[in-house]
């Protein structure tokens, strides 16, 4: 049964998607309140497509990768200290301006704050019987094959390379069968223009055109994983633009409804509300049983270096694992992702915090809990290359080569009436 006839016999949702964030989280959920109002409807949950920008405090900041005169508290803080609660059950994932800091924290998925679900790097989770899929960051050639060799303090040269997509965890995502509803990335699906209105595109976005003609303009990585799981639905951001597509796959006719919103400011596109089939409920943030599968069986391979590697004979026997799983699921008694924990002090307008309170990595509680629960090593705090495998494996290759991998043109530069922002796509 494919994803659509599944879907198809059940009740339905509605689920809000939001563009970017850059950490404007009190109008997002303002707007969608008054829409609610307005439409006499109710929203289920908050899809957001990246550049979230969980800042907790002043020292989050520095992991923040904008120019400094960009640098702003903004309002996830007031929802990170319960000052304010999400309206809506919020699920996101990372872009390429973040608190990379604290996304690290929670690198395999966590709650960022109560009810407002981090992803992770990579991850997938049930939402009322609906399957979301996401990779956070963005596609640069020159990372896609290094491990995730930073650690906070970040440099200048790690403070950027800390969001770009790695073929680690695009692996991880090709190894999933089952159907998946929803998927995520921020940048978009490289190739993803040849099935919209591109023309209107470029009339708008001028400066998209010469990437659209060469071919460059979005992530080879994410059209590798649309074309393998072939969700329904493709929500991107990243271009603050609104662009929409519909992909018919080769084989077996199914269809993709891709969407790439704006970020929130006024008069520009940054929601969209859809109504998605969905189970009876309840409507609430559950670990998906293949991905807890996959997160173990490849996490002693997890590469923490530099060097380049090469997963593609890299292959795992997954059904005993699934059904390892299973097991623990049933022992726990539920499938909800562990309790959100606060790990560092919350903003306060009225004092400056004390820089020496906290440094360097954090060991975040809900991934602790979810390492000991999944039975693996936690190694976010780790650096040096994790050659340990288990005997089904497939080899690691790694690159010998010494020289740096050729990087693509995937940078998009702006005419500077419309720069705001400085990084690796200009915004």
């Amino acid at each position: 049964m494919d994803s659509h006839t599944r879907l198809a016999q059940q009740i339905s949702m509605k689920i809000a998607i939001e563009g970017c964030m850059h950490g404007d989280l009190d109008n997002v959920y303002a707007t969608l309140l008054h829409l609610q109002e307005v439409e006499r409807t109710k929203i289920d949950l908050l899809i957001c497509c990246g550049d979230f920008q969980a800042v907790r405090n002043e020292k989050d900041l520095e992991s923040l990768s904008v120019p400094p005169k960009y640098r702003s508290m903004n309002s996830f803080w007031k929802y990170y200290s319960g000052e304010k609660v999400a309206p809506f059950p919020t699920i996101f994932i990372g872009g390429n301006h973040e608190a990379s800091n604290y996304l690290w924290e929670l690198y395999y998925g966590g709650w960022a704050a109560p009810d407002i679900y981090f992803l992770g790097f990579a991850g997938v989770v049930k939402f009322g019987g609906i399957r979301i899929g996401g990779i956070s960051g963005i596609y640069k050639s020159r990372d896609y094959r290094s491990g995730h060799f930073e650690r906070a303090p970040y440099n200048n040269s790690d403070i950027k390379s800390i969001y770009h997509v790695r073929e680690y965890d695009v692996h991880k995502l090709m190894q999933i069968e089952e159907p998946v509803d929803i998927f995520v990335s921020h940048d978009w699906p490289l190739g993803i223009t040849d099935h919209g209105n591109w023309k209107d595109l470029v009339r708008d976005k001028p400066y998209f055109q010469k990437e659209i003609e060469e071919r460059s303009l979005g992530s080879k990585a994410a059209a590798e994983l649309l074309e393998k799981l072939k969700p329904p639905y493709w929500f991107s951001a990243h271009l603050h633009c609104k662009f929409a597509a519909l992909v018919q796959h080769q084989d077996g006719g199914q269809l993709t409804k891709f969407l790439a919103l704006d970020k929130c400011i006024p008069r520009r596109k940054f929601l969209q509300i859809i109504e998605v089939e969905s189970g009876p409920g309840p409507y609430e943030i559950e670990y998906d049983e293949e991905w807890l599968a996959i997160t173990r069986r490849f996490n002693s391979i997890f590469p923490l270096t530099k060097m380049p590697m090469n997963f593609g004979g890299v292959e795992f026997e997954m059904e005993e694992c699934r059904n390892w799983i299973k097991s623990r699921l049933k022992s726990r008694g539920s499938s909800k992702p562990f309790e959100f924990v606060r790990t560092v002090p919350c903003y306060n307008s009225s004092q400056t915090l004390a820089n020496h309170s906290f440094s360097g990595h954090i060991h975040n509680p809900q991934t602790e809990s979810l390492l000991e629960f999944l039975e693996v090593e936690y190694l976010l705090d780790k650096s040096g290359p994790t050659h340990s495998q288990s005997p089904a494996s497939g080899s690691v290759d790694y690159d010998s080569e010494d020289g740096p991998i050729e990087e693509d043109a995937d940078e998009i530069q702006l005419p500077e009436e419309e720069e705001e922002e400085e990084d690796d796509v200009k915004m």
